[in-house]
């Protein structure tokens, strides 16, 4: 099953794009939930994701309610956000958790923090430095927990092409 990456109302189509990408060459679901700041037909998403998009499993929903309700139980979700005590390698990852990532500008809200502070993460960063871009972050993310499940199902050798 591996991971699924929710992304709540994300605004800029080269991220979600990239997000997916990422999600189809690991084979993370993806959930992006509205309103987004773009439209699914964007030439930029589109670009971005490359020849992708049919490898990627994408589910939409209206609000990030919506998605507790359904997954929720029976299901660990991990909050990322600059405001937690925990740092994103430091907790256990399983087989199906949601990888939870919020908006560009203002990442996730504030009562979904409070209300699930011990299961927020964070990225290490340089002082006051505000945040990594998005879809780095995402990307970040899903490595930490696909390593720590050793890549289920994922080719880990490569061979140095012949000249």
């Amino acid at each position: 099953m591996a991971f699924t990456v929710v992304l709540v109302e994300p605004e800029i189509p080269q991220n979600a794009g990239n997000i997916a990408r990422t999600c189809a060459v690991t084979g993370s679901k993806l959930i992006m939930v509205r309103p987004l700041g773009f439209e699914v037909s964007d030439k930029y998403l589109k670009r971005a994701g490359l020849d992708y998009w049919d490898k990627v499993d994408i589910t939409y929903y209206d609000s990030i309610e919506e998605v507790m309700d359904k997954f929720y139980n029976g299901h660990n979700f991990w909050f990322f956000s600059t405001k937690s005590k925990n740092i994103h390698s430091s907790v256990k990852y399983n087989d199906g958790d949601f990888l939870v990532f919020g908006k560009e500008t203002k990442g996730l809200p504030e009562d979904l923090l409070k209300k699930h502070y011990d299961e927020c993460v964070r990225l290490p960063m340089m002082g006051e430095l505000r945040s990594l871009n998005l879809s780095n972050s995402v990307c970040v993310g899903v490595y930490e927990a696909l390593r720590q499940l050793d890549y289920p199902d994922m080719k880990t050798e490569g061979e140095i092409p012949k000249r």
